[in-house]
């Protein structure tokens, strides 16, 4: 195995030419440098240095050989040393933020946007999926931070830092049920309309799913489908009723093109979380990022 630090004494007698003068910019004793001259010389089988009158000088078919790799060696463990030591001091480097296309542009849109103008120098990769998908890329180290749909598993691998953003579900309809608005209806009336619902295995779905169990009040899918705004356009277009937070219908809503049916009893409240590898080293960058949440790590 590779002893770093004999490599390092060996580097510093022969720039130095003197044990004595290795010693102290070392801030070590001059018996442990020679004594590690001696044991990296046992390790490799050769001779490093002439002892000579004048000092230390590398031997031609040892310490000459192996010197200027070994001062390469040394830059390179330097190099490496320094770019974490920035990445601890200064916002550079990368942040890897995963959640969804929706939590992306309702959520987080605007914060990276701030992000971006205050460290210019730290590149953004956004990685966008379903919560639970996402939060497996988490536990995998393909992104350094998950915004994602809650609740969520108990995951021992996993903490979770509070809600960021209240997700208040609502059932939307557009001009086609015009009987459905300016009341409030009953939950179990909307079986005798067609729903349009995200995949069954999504957040958003099994939480309503959940509710409706609840209550006692079961509502088939007519139509299962990836993405927000398809629903919203599906239900503009009167292909079916909707289940959607409110926040992300609210321009649709404001526009017309989509009405609020105003529910009894109406649907429960979800959030979003910030969620973080237990134990994983965080870089000053993503502790920037994460402190403009009010998050401290």
């Amino acid at each position: 195995m590779v002893n770093l630090e004999l490599y390092r004494v060996f580097y510093m007698v022969a720039k130095c030419g003197s044990l004595t003068r290795a010693a102290e910019e070392l801030y070590i004793s001059q018996p442990a440098v020679s004594q590690s001259i001696k044991q990296l010389e046992n390790q490799l089988g050769v001779s490093l240095f002439n002892r000579t009158h004048r000092g230390m000088e590398l031997s031609a078919q040892g310490g000459k050989v192996i010197f200027h790799k070994i001062e390469q060696a040394l830059q390179l463990f330097g190099e490496a040393e320094t770019m974490i030591s920035q990445m601890n001091t200064s916002a550079t480097g990368t942040i890897r933020i995963g959640a969804s296309d929706t939590i992306f542009e309702y959520v987080l849109a605007d914060k990276i946007v701030e992000f971006h103008e205050k460290y210019p120098a730290v590149k953004i990769e956004l990685l966008s999926d379903f919560s639970p998908q996402t939060l497996e890329e988490l536990k995998n180290d393909i992104c350094d931070v998950a915004f994602v749909n809650l609740p969520m598993k108990v995951d021992p691998d996993l903490k979770l830092y509070g809600n960021f953003k209240q997700l208040s579900d609502i059932f939307i309809t557009g001009d086609k049920y015009p009987e459905l608005l300016d009341r409030t209806v009953p939950i179990s009336e909307l079986k005798k309309y067609p729903l349009i619902t995200l995949d069954k295995d999504t957040v958003a779905t099994k939480t309503l799913k959940g509710f409706l169990a609840s209550i006692g009040v079961e509502l088939s899918s007519t139509i299962e489908i990836g993405s927000w705004e398809l629903m919203k356009c599906l239900v503009a277009r009167g292909m079916g009723i909707g289940v959607i937070p409110r926040e992300y219908a609210q321009k649709r809503l404001n526009e017309g093109s989509l009405f609020e049916i105003k529910t009894a009893p109406a649907l429960s409240v979800r959030s979003v979380g910030m969620v973080l590898p237990k134990n994983a080293p965080v870089s000053y960058a993503l502790r920037m990022f994460l402190e403009m949440f009010n998050v401290k790590v």
